[in-house]
C-alpha cells in the first residue's frame, strides 16, 4: 500500500493530536447541577439505582469515544490517499482522439455517430482507474486538444461534450502525430481512435506517421452495418457566367451514390432563394453521375444545390447534401480604347454590355489622358503605342516602338497559329489556328512572359506582367487578317479582359471547407469580422491584407474589416470572394482569391471519400493493427480514499442512531 496525498507521519501527527482533543473531551468531568429538593428519601434510591450501573454507563461512554477515535482514523488515513502500489505503478496515460469530421454526422446509429462515440467516450471515462489519466481531443481538419491530461471524470466530461461535428475531413496524419507526442516519456501510454475508420492512410508530407512499439494503438469503431450505410451526396459543385452574355450562366454539378443500394433522389437549383430546376434522378451502387446546365439565368448572386430522398430512399449523411455557390459579380469595366478608328475592335467590345467603352485617337491619349492621370481597368492600344506605359493592365495590337511591352524584330510573311498554349485563359473556347495573317511582326519575350500563340518564325502572341500590371501583345494587326470575321476575335479580346480583372478566367465558387483560407480584406485594426453560416460571428486575424481563417462550415460566409470597413483588396474590378484558384469543381487549395468588393464568399464539402459513410471494422497504420479497447469497468472508482470516506459517513450514522436511542451516553 502507497500513500498517494500526504505521507504517513505527517497523517499520524494530525491523527493524534484530534485523538487528543477528542479524548480530553471525554475526561471532562461532567458537572451536575445542585438543586435544592424537599425530599431526601427518595432521591437516596435513585442515587443507590446510578451506582450500580456506573461501570455499564463507563462502557458505554468508552464505545462513544472508540468510535469517535475510528471516524477521526478514516478522515485522517483518506488524506494520505492510500492506493495499491501495484495500481499506482501501472496507471494509464490515454489520448483519445475522438473524430468529428463530417462523415461523424451520419445517421445510421442513433442519435448520430457523433453522438454515440460520446457515449462510448463517457463509458471509458467512467471506467478509468485511479491513478488513469487522459487528454481528449476533437479530430477534424485540425487537432484541438479540449484540456490538460486529467484523472478527473467530471472535467473530462465537460470537455467530450464540447465536441461539435464539422463539414470537413479528418486530418488523421497531424492528429497521431499530436497523439505521439503527447504520450512521449510516459509510462503505460495509448492512444485510442475513436472513428468510423473514413480516415485515410496516415501520411502527411513528411512520409508515414510511425506509432511507437511501447505505445498501445486501440481503435473503438463507431457506425452501423454496412447495410445502413446509405448515402447519396454533392461531390462537385461549380458555376459561371457566359463571356459574352453576364446575365446567364452554366452550372456543373455531381451526385454520387455511395451506398450498396440503388437510390431515387430529388435534385433542385435555387437562384437567389428561387427554384431554378428541379429534377427526378436514380442513382444506380456506386455510380457517379455529372450534371450539366448550360444557359440558366433567374439568378444574381447565390446559387444553391440540394437533394433530397424520395420516397424508399434513405440518406444517411445530410452534410453532403446541400452545396453553395456564387456568381461573379456583375460589375462594369471601364476600357480605353486608343486607336485612329477601327470598326472592328468597337463592335466587338459592344457584344458585353458590362463594358464602359471609350474611344479616344493616339493624341488625345498623349496629350489630355494620359497626363490628367484617369484611371482605366483596361487600356487597348490599336496599331499606336505610346511611350509612357499606362497606370493598369493593356492589350497592344501591332505593337511598335520603345514603348511596346515586348521588344518587336523583323517582319513575318503570312505568320499563322502553327502552335497555342491552349491552357492560357486568353485562348478559351476559341480556334485560332486555321486564321490566316498577311504580315506581322516577331514579338520577343523576356522572363516570365508566356507565349500563347507563335508561328514557324516566331512568336506572335505574348501575355505577361509589367510593372505589376497585365499585358497582352498581339504581333499583327487584325485588318490583316480574317481574325475579325471569326467569333474567336471577341473572345479572344473578352478573355483578356477577363484575365485582367480575374472575374472569370480563374474564377471558383466555393472554397473548401477543411483548408486555410486566405481572403483579401482592408483593416487597420489587424482583424476582420467574419459571419459564419448559422448567424454567428467572429473575428479572425489579417495578415499582409488577407484574413486567414480555417474553415471547417459549408455555407454562405461576409467579411468585413473589423473597424467597420468592407473588404477591398485592391482596386482592380473582380468578382465577389469566392473562391481560390484551383479546379472547376470548387476544390483548389488555400491561397489568394479575386479581389473582394462585397466580401461575399461561399464554402462546400465536395468530397466524395467524405461521403463514402461505410464504417472500416479495423485500423492499420504503417502495418501495425490497432487493437480493441479494453479495461475499463463502468463502477466506483478504485481510489480507496472514496471508501474511506463512506465507512466515516456510515460511521456517523451509526453514532447519530446510538445517541438518540441513548446506547452511548
Amino acid at each position: 500500500m502507497i500513500l498517494a496525498g500526504l505521507p504517513f507521519a505527517t497523517l499520524l501527527a494530525i491523527f493524534g493530536a484530534a485523538a487528543a482533543f477528542a479524548t480530553a473531551l471525554y475526561i471532562l468531568k461532567l458537572r451536575r447541577r445542585t438543586v435544592a429538593v424537599p425530599f431526601s428519601k427518595l432521591w437516596e434510591k435513585i442515587l443507590r439505582d446510578k451506582e450500580a450501573t456506573s461501570l455499564f454507563s463507563r462502557l458505554k461512554r468508552l464505545l462513544s469515544l472508540l468510535v469517535q477515535l475510528a471516524l477521526l482514523a478514516l478522515l485522517a488515513f483518506a488524506l494520505g490517499d492510500p492506493r495499491a502500489a501495484a495500481t499506482l505503478i501501472k496507471g494509464r496515460n490515454l489520448v483519445v482522439l475522438v473524430d468529428a469530421s463530417a462523415s461523424m454526422q451520419a445517421t445510421d446509429v442513433s442519435p448520430t455517430r457523433l453522438g454515440a462515440a460520446k457515449e462510448e467516450v463517457k463509458k471509458v471515462i467512467r471506467g478509468l482507474g485511479g491513478s488513469d489519466r487522459m487528454l481528449v481531443a476533437q479530430m477534424d481538419a485540425a487537432i484541438t486538444p479540449l484540456g490538460p491530461m486529467s484523472g478527473d471524470t467530471s472535467e473530462l466530461e465537460r470537455a467530450l461534450d464540447s465536441i461539435k461535428a464539422t463539414d470537413a475531413r479528418a486530418d488523421f496524419p497531424r492528429a497521431l502525430r499530436f497523439a505521439t507526442d503527447s504520450v512521449r516519456g510516459l509510462e503505460n501510454a495509448e492512444i485510442v481512435v475513436v472513428s468510423d475508420g473514413r480516415l485515410g492512410d496516415a501520411i502527411d508530407a513528411s512520409g508515414k506517421v510511425h506509432v511507437p512499439d511501447e505505445v498501445k494503438l486501440t481503435y473503438l469503431p463507431i457506425g452501423g452495418t454496412p447495410q445502413e450505410a446509405r448515402n447519396v451526396g454533392i461531390t462537385a459543385f461549380s458555376v459561371r457566367r457566359y463571356p459574352l452574355d453576364k446575365s446567364r450562366y452554366e452550372v456543373m454539378l455531381e451526385v454520387t451514390n455511395t451506398g450498396p443500394e440503388q437510390e431515387d433522389i430529388e435534385l433542385s437549383l435555387l437562384g437567389d432563394n428561387n427554384l431554378v430546376d428541379l429534377t427526378k434522378l436514380r442513382l444506380k451502387p456506386g455510380e457517379r453521375l455529372p450534371r450539366f446546365y448550360p444557359n440558366l439565368s433567374g439568378a444574381s448572386r447565390t446559387l444553391e444545390a440540394k437533394i433530397a430522398p424520395l420516397p424508399g430512399s434513405k440518406d444517411s449523411l445530410p452534410a453532403d447534401d446541400h452545396a453553395y455557390a456564387l456568381l461573379p459579380e456583375r460589375r462594369r469595366a471601364k476600357v480605353l480604347v486608343v486607336s485612329p478608328g477601327n470598326t472592328y475592335l468597337e463592335a466587338a467590345l459592344l457584344l458585353d454590355e458590362y463594358l464602359d467603352v471609350q474611344v479616344a485617337s493616339p493624341k488625345e491619349y498623349v496629350e489630355k489622358i494620359a497626363p490628367s492621370g484617369a484611371k482605366h481597368d483596361v487600356v487597348i492600344f490599336d496599331g499606336a503605342t505610346p511611350a509612357q506605359a499606362p497606370r493598369g493592365h493593356a492589350i497592344y495590337l501591332d505593337p511598335r516602338g520603345p514603348g511596346s511591352p515586348v521588344k518587336v524584330e523583323g517582319e513575318l510573311k503570312q505568320p499563322g497559329f502553327d502552335r497555342i498554349e491552349r491552357k492560357h485563359p486568353i485562348v478559351r473556347w476559341t480556334a485560332l489556328d486555321d486564321v490566316n495573317v498577311s504580315r506581322g511582326h516577331k514579338l520577343v519575350a523576356e522572363s516570365g512572359d508566356k507565349v500563347v500563340g507563335a508561328s514557324d518564325q516566331g512568336p506572335i502572341l505574348i501575355a505577361g506582367q509589367r510593372g505589376g500590371f497585365k499585358f497582352v501583345a498581339m504581333g499583327f494587326d487584325t485588318r490583316d487578317s480574317d481574325l475579325p470575321l471569326r467569333v474567336a476575335w471577341p473572345l479572344l479580346l473578352l478573355n483578356s479582359i477577363n484575365w485582367f480583372t480575374d472575374e472569370d478566367s480563374q474564377y471558383i465558387s466555393s472554397f473548401r471547407t477543411g483548408d486555410v483560407w486566405r481572403v483579401p480584406v482592408v483593416s487597420n485594426s489587424g482583424q476582420a469580422r467574419l459571419k459564419i453560416p448559422g448567424g454567428g460571428e467572429l473575428f479572425v486575424p489579417v495578415h499582409e491584407g488577407r484574413a486567414v481563417y480555417l474553415g471547417e462550415r459549408a455555407g454562405f460566409y461576409e467579411l468585413s474589416g473589423a473597424d467597420g470597413s468592407d473588404t477591398a483588396a485592391s482596386a482592380v474590378p473582380g468578382s465577389a470572394v469566392s473562391a481560390v484558384p484551383g479546379t472547376g469543381s470548387g476544390t483548389g487549395t488555400s491561397g489568394a482569391g479575386p479581389s473582394a468588393t462585397s466580401g461575399a464568399f461561399a464554402a462546400n464539402l465536395l468530397d466524395a471519400e467524405e461521403s463514402s459513410i461505410e464504417p472500416a471494422k479495423e485500423l492499420v497504420i504503417d502495418g501495425k493493427k490497432a487493437g480493441t479497447l479494453g479495461g475499463f469497468q463502468i463502477g466506483v472508482r478504485r481510489e480507496l480514499w472514496i471508501y474511506l470516506l463512506l465507512a466515516a459517513i456510515l460511521l456517523t450514522l451509526i453514532e447519530w442512531i446510538t445517541y438518540h436511542r441513548r446506547i452511548t451516553v
